[in-house]
């Protein structure tokens, strides 16, 4: 009897069975930078992220500006660092309607008929989508400084609370991933996003510092809320005040996200892509 054998090498064409970290990551940019790309012809897909920090600033701040604080000027310096938490939040909202699209379009079909890693086009819409935070951050620091904002911290730690705000920015984006992966039209995402989004920036100190006006349950989510924690670092990282455990609390939550997310992420990537 002939015995038949089974070469279990991959062909060429075929993925290797399991590819490193290294790989992995070097496929991620190599897909984030294809992202990246795509925005210098279609331009568009950056005007919400560069007129909604325009907007909100110069709603928030003559709205509540004299009620909570008695002037603009003042409240100016407690608000744009809460924006900073704020602006996060919203600018990851159009990646999982970008991602839907894309899936529907089959361009998730094509990714998986490549030698790449499993988790590569995800990790590449995810950091592909760093532009996006670097504008609507620029854009609203610039037109904070217009109408006065000014840091009274060092360099360091100025450069400390972005880099918390794009950590954070960066685990919360695997929520958008996950929503994106879920809804079944990209005309749903913005929907769904907006249910989490919403009580999350808006039950929190982005708008008030002094939460002890609130009624006591909302004091007591806002207390345990990670935007609560990610606007108070950036506040005092930029502002000036003490950072207590609110830095501690933030990075714990982004990796809480992280954990939770991603491995659910991947699953409903499987079947969806």
């Amino acid at each position: 009897m002939t015995a038949i054998t089974v070469d279990s090498r991959p062909s060429a064409g075929e993925p290797p069975a399991r590819i490193s970290m290294r790989r992995t990551l070097r496929h991620g940019l190599t897909l984030a930078w294809r992202n990246v790309s795509q925005l210098k012809h279609s331009p568009e897909k950056l005007l919400d992220t560069t007129l909604m920090p325009i907007v909100f600033l110069l709603l928030f701040l003559y709205v509540f500006g004299g009620a909570v604080a008695g002037d603009t000027h003042s409240y100016l310096q407690q608000l744009l660092p809460g924006l900073v938490a704020q602006m996060a939040m919203f600018a990851t909202m159009g990646l999982g309607t970008a991602l839907n699209e894309d899936i529907h379009k089959g361009v998730f079909d094509r990714f998986r008929s490549l030698p790449i890693a499993r988790s590569a086009p995800l990790l590449g819409t995810v950091l592909g989508d760093t532009v996006r935070f670097i504008t609507v951050m620029t854009v609203l620091v610039a037109f904070g400084s217009v109408l006065g904002f000014r840091f009274h911290t060092d360099p360091l730690s100025v450069i400390a609370a972005f880099a918390l705000a794009y950590v954070f920015y960066l685990a919360v984006c695997w929520i958008s991933v996950l929503v994106g992966l879920v809804a079944p039209t990209p005309e749903t995402v913005q929907g769904l996003a907006f249910i989490w989004v919403m009580p999350l920036t808006f039950g929190s100190s982005i708008l008030v510092p002094d939460t002890s006006t609130m009624p006591g349950w909302l004091e007591a989510w806002t207390k345990v809320n990670p935007i609560t924690h990610l606007a108070e670092s950036v506040r005092a990282l930029t502002v000036g005040g003490p950072v207590g455990n609110h830095v501690w609390y933030t990075l714990a939550w982004a990796a809480g996200i992280v954990v939770v997310t991603f491995p659910l992420a991947m699953r409903m990537y499987s079947r969806r892509a």
